[in-house]
């Protein structure tokens, strides 16, 4: 079973060590114990997304970017075919025209 308790743990352990921060800069600056953010990065412990914006915010890093890496490890773990570009599964992003013409005849692109 994967956990995303543990993607996010070892996400956030990665950035913190390719900043070259410790444990405890990063929980000063995100004004979160020590030991809990320890059990955080090791996945023992859920953090709340308040938490996990102080600790991006403290890392210096976008939430965001942090959680598009959970995503894709996650995808990762579960074989999920997606493309290189923004995490969608591997689907046509365009229906053919004469789908589209059923539905609407003006839309239709010939």
């Amino acid at each position: 079973m994967v956990l995303v308790r543990q993607e996010i743990g070892d996400v956030l352990r990665d950035v913190r060590l390719q900043k070259a921060m410790t444990l405890r800069q990063v929980a000063g600056r995100a004004s979160v114990a020590l030991g809990y953010l320890s059990e955080v990065e090791r996945g023992q412990k859920e953090a709340s997304s308040e938490i996990l914006a102080s600790v991006a915010d403290a890392l210096d890093t976008p939430i965001s970017a942090i959680m598009r890496e959970v995503g894709e490890r996650l995808a990762v773990l579960e074989g999920v075919d997606v493309d290189v570009v923004g995490m969608r599964p591997l689907v046509p992003d365009t229906l053919p025209d004469d789908l589209v013409a059923q539905f609407d005849a003006p839309l239709a692109l010939r």
